[in-house]
């Protein structure tokens, strides 16, 4: 599995990368800018990523915003949504708004931080990402 961690904090960035590590290469952005850049670049070399996570609150590009940038360059890349990569929002934001808009902007998951490990990986499960 090739996993984007899309995450300003660094403490949250080293704890998704410690689970997420074990099940395939994890790469890291800083924010939504450097988030779409890469996903640009896999898709452009023909090796997306299989999963991102995605913080909402962020500098320079904020996690809705670069979502929807994401699905737009992997369907300019022929690729379709169904076949996209798998997003989970880990973000500290519980209100409705964000929680739809993400939905909207088809992310796959929801969960808010602090990120619980059990949780995410029975989500990685489900997504038929992990055994």
């Amino acid at each position: 599995m090739k996993t984007l961690i899309v995450e300003d904090d660094f403490t949250s960035r080293l704890y998704l990368q410690e689970i997420l590590k074990k099940y395939g290469s994890t790469n890291v952005a800083l924010n939504g800018k450097e988030a779409v850049d890469a996903v640009r670049a896999a898709v452009e070399a023909g090796e997306p990523y299989n999963l991102i996570t995605l913080d909402i609150m962020m500098p320079e590009m904020d996690g809705q915003a670069a979502l929807n940038e994401i699905r737009r360059v992997e369907e300019a890349g022929g690729i379709t949504s169904i076949y996209g990569a798998k997003v989970i929002m880990t973000t500290a934001l519980d209100d409705s708004k964000n929680i739809l808009a993400s939905f909207k902007g088809q992310c796959d998951v929801y969960l808010t931080k602090p990120v619980d490990k059990a949780r995410l990986l029975g989500e990685l499960r489900k997504l038929k990402l992990i055994e």
